[in-house]
């Protein structure tokens, strides 16, 4: 089966996986009833639709315009009547994906500076106490938006009792740019994680007037919003502002330093044409511009984690106070060490990525699995690898060898998490793939989707549609009741569902979700030796 051709603006901008950008439905646009909650600030109304209840647009920040640019967010400015919150607010600055401005299908406004606002999914704003699950979109630092078709909440809300929770914040320069070591003038580092503790702290404060338990709080988000939750995991303000948290699709085990990050913001000047000196005069430079020298060199394209070289790319760094660590590289946090977390990936991570090139590496043969290899592999090494995939998956075409071979360096990551989670001893981690084999063919080839990166997100927010096949709908109940039995007792369950026991290492029990879900024990264990081994 094929879809029509896709676009890098809809998989990317949306940060949606192939098949869910083109299957997901219209959004709704009629207006049903209202209801109104209380907030420290000021009171807000919602859109009472789809037996739920949407607050969209609810500001928890001062808007960061002017010379409140590269500094830390400061609360909501109060406000006296009630105020409307019921349409989409702005994603955060940056290239308008699919979804967004005039150009996109209505479902939000523009990309804009003023975008400290959140979405709230709840069944009522009647102060029961729900589980609250405050989701952080994917994007890589670079894009997206709290407000994207396939991680609504209406479903979870409806579906589950809970009440979920999507913030927008700063994002690559104007979220990132670290400027607080070249000038003295009350510049934040990590201004943009700086902005997601503010969201979790109006969460905190705020969410018992819509419905939600401010003492039963789960943190997750996928790709670029896993790494955010590894960085919160991590922040010791954030510590007694949630309970639990699921990093999906992404193994961040060390962010940049400090160092890095200063040395970034030093190149970013001189592309800017400015010295130390000409600092203030970035509170005058347009958006547009410094969204242009964001990309015009591997800023916008080097990972924000790790040790990448020559510069990091924009994202959260250990900048010694907000994030005094690195997540994982030296253990779990120990101010999180009672909060259990769910970790793991997709079975097919890196086919995402390469939907934006040409079809030709679904298409190579034995010649061009070592090719393609040979630009990270050489010589005996490339062999060993080679032979331990081939014998572990003695089915496999040369592509999807390469496909799970550049997939496993983020599985081993995960792995490491969860290993470093278990040693703790104090609360469980839950080890997952996500297995279930998408059969939509990538356009242009013969070569099934399977289970991409980001083909998560549609799934455990419970919006598969009805056309999709069957298989998918099942694997989407699975998930969808797996992450909100978490988020309500933090033990993920499930009807229809095995008991997925915590991940050690001795078991390596890891939950094999799918159309007909399964614990596996050390699933790919050669493989998993092969990394061991190096």
């Amino acid at each position: 089966m094929r879809h029509p051709a896709l676009t890098r603006r809809t998989l990317i901008g949306g940060t949606l996986s192939a098949a869910a950008a083109l299957a997901m439905p219209a959004a709704a646009h009629a207006h049903g009833g209202r209801d109104v909650a209380a907030t420290r600030y000021g009171r807000v109304r919602g859109r009472r639709e789809d037996g739920i209840v949407k607050f969209l647009g609810v500001p928890y920040a001062t808007p960061p315009l002017g010379e409140l640019r590269f500094r830390a967010p400061r609360p909501p400015r109060p406000w006296t009547g009630v105020r409307d919150t019921v349409d989409f607010p702005n994603p955060a600055y940056q290239v308008a994906g699919g979804e967004m401005g005039p150009n996109g299908n209505g479902r939000m406004p523009a990309p804009s500076e003023d975008c400290l606002y959140l979405n709230i999914w709840t069944p009522a704003a009647d102060r029961k106490r729900r589980p609250v699950m405050l989701y952080h979109h994917g994007g890589g630092y670079m894009i997206g938006s709290g407000s994207a078709t396939g991680q609504d909440g209406t479903r979870l809300a409806q579906l589950y009792d809970v009440v979920v929770v999507e913030s927008n914040h700063r994002l690559g320069l104007l979220g990132y740019l670290h400027l607080g070591d070249l000038a003295h003038h009350g510049y934040a580092a990590n201004q943009g994680m700086l902005d997601i503790l503010a969201a979790l702290r109006w969460t905190s404060d705020n969410i018992d007037d819509f419905g939600g338990d401010p003492d039963n709080v789960m943190i997750w988000g996928e790709s670029g919003g896993g790494a955010k939750t590894a960085a919160v995991y991590t922040m010791p303000a954030a510590a007694p502002l949630f309970h639990k948290a699921s990093i999906e699709s992404a193994a961040p085990l060390r962010f940049p330093t400090r160092d890095g990050a200063t040395a970034r913001a030093e190149r970013t000047l001189h592309l800017l044409g400015l010295t130390r000196a000409g600092i203030p005069g970035l509170h005058d430079i347009p958006a547009a511009e410094l969204l242009r020298i964001q990309r015009s060199e591997a800023a916008n394209g080097v990972a924000p984690w790790g040790d990448p070289d020559p510069l990091p790319g924009f994202g959260a760094f250990v900048d010694g106070h907000l994030i005094p660590r690195h997540p994982f590289a030296d253990g779990a946090a120990p101010w999180s060490a009672g909060k259990p977390l769910m970790v793991g990936t997709t079975r097919d991570e890196t086919v995402f990525f390469s939907l934006f090139g040409p079809p030709d590496i679904f298409r190579i043969d034995d010649a061009g699995l070592r090719r393609e290899l040979s630009r990270t592999y050489q010589g005996a090494e490339l062999d060993r690898i080679i032979a331990t995939f081939r014998a572990s998956r003695p089915t496999a075409t040369p592509a999807q060898l390469y496909f799970a071979i550049t997939t496993s360096p983020i599985r081993r990551d995960a792995i490491k998490i969860a290993e470093a989670k278990a040693a703790q001893r104090r609360a469980p981690v839950y080890m997952y793939q996500l297995a279930y084999q998408d059969p939509t063919l990538v356009p242009g080839t013969d070569f099934p989707m399977g289970a991409p990166h980001a083909a998560d997100i549609p799934l455990k927010f419970a919006n598969t549609p009805a056309g999709r096949p069957a298989g998918e709908r099942a694997t989407a109940r699975h998930m969808s009741a797996l992450w909100a039995g978490f988020a309500h007792d933090s033990r993920p369950h499930a009807p229809g569902v095995p008991r997925w026991p915590a991940y050690t290492p001795a078991t390596r029990a890891t939950m094999w979700i799918d159309s007909e879900s399964r614990v596996v024990a050390d699933p790919d264990r050669a493989e998993r030796l092969y990394w061991e081994d190096l």
